[in-house]
């Protein structure tokens, strides 16, 4: 049976006596859909090879050949390290590295260090991050989907991960979304402003301002019922438009049937039921 293969041999010496650990991940599909016996959760390597196999051998979805991990040892080491390796302007990275545990970038995953590598909540970061990098695999660059799909897209894949790998259930996850969203002013007051939510500062500005855990499991609602309604291969294709005209409203509307307005509407009715 084929394997998740680690190549973790190569790393970075000066990288680690500076808090900053950098494992060059290699995906290669399993193919059996099954784990055998307990998944490997006992590193941030395993982790993250263990993660990718479920999204890509179960869920389907593409990820580079090889994925480069860094592991930063503090906050500080972290935000430098997203300017330095992710490339992200410094006023970007102090912003991000004030809430945010991990960062997955173009063919990279980057994560502040944590000793409990096996938690729930550890994996579904992990999950998450990858989800993100699979999405700009697919669109051949970052930012250009909606954000709100792109984080709710990225909790949706991150909870079906944590149910393959026996740690929660996608319902569980799921009655928690709707009590964390159900006095989300937002919610309430039936205007989502998913154009606001469709950029990357968009998104950043309204979760800062309007709390990240609404906010974020929102846009997992939102998204989860339009999987649902049109499953994810429809998610995939619109990710997969991207790499073929950068067009946020025109390749919304071919991939869904619908404006993005149009689709608001139907959202707010939909979330509008865990109001009552």
């Amino acid at each position: 049976m084929r394997r998740l293969l680690l190549v973790a041999a190569a790393v970075v010496a000066a990288g680690c006596a500076q808090g900053r650990t950098v494992l060059p991940v290699r995906v290669q599909p399993a193919a059996s859909s099954v784990p055998s016996g307990l998944p490997d959760l006992s590193s941030h390597e395993a982790t993250v090879r263990t993660v990718a196999g479920v999204i890509t051998r179960d869920l389907a979805l593409p990820l580079p050949d090889t994925v480069m991990v860094y592991v930063y040892s503090s906050r500080q080491v972290f935000e430098q390290g997203l300017v330095d390796d992710g490339r992200v302007s410094p006023v970007r990275a102090a912003e991000l590295s004030d809430f945010a545990l991990g960062v997955g970038k173009r063919r990279q995953l980057l994560l502040h260090r944590e000793p409990n590598v096996g938690s729930a909540e550890w994996v579904r970061l992990v999950a998450h991050e990858l989800a993100h990098v699979s999405q700009i695999e697919m669109a051949e660059g970052e930012g250009r989907a909606e954000q709100w799909l792109a984080e709710g897209m990225a909790e949706w894949v991150s909870f079906r991960v944590l149910e393959r790998l026996r740690l929660d259930t996608v319902v569980r996850r799921r009655l928690i979304a709707i009590e964390t969203v159900r006095r989300h002013p937002p919610i309430v007051a039936r205007r989502l402003d998913l154009d606001t939510l469709g950029t990357p500062r968009g998104f950043t500005v309204r979760h800062l301002r309007e709390g990240s855990q609404p906010t974020y499991q929102m846009a997992y609602l939102v998204t989860d019922y339009l999987i649902a309604r049109d499953g994810l291969d429809s998610v995939v294709g619109y990710f997969r438009s991207f790499a073929r005209r950068a067009d946020r409203r025109g390749n919304f509307q071919a991939a869904f049937g619908q404006s993005l307005a149009e689709f608001e509407q139907e959202a707010v009715a939909h979330l509008a039921k865990f109001t009552q």
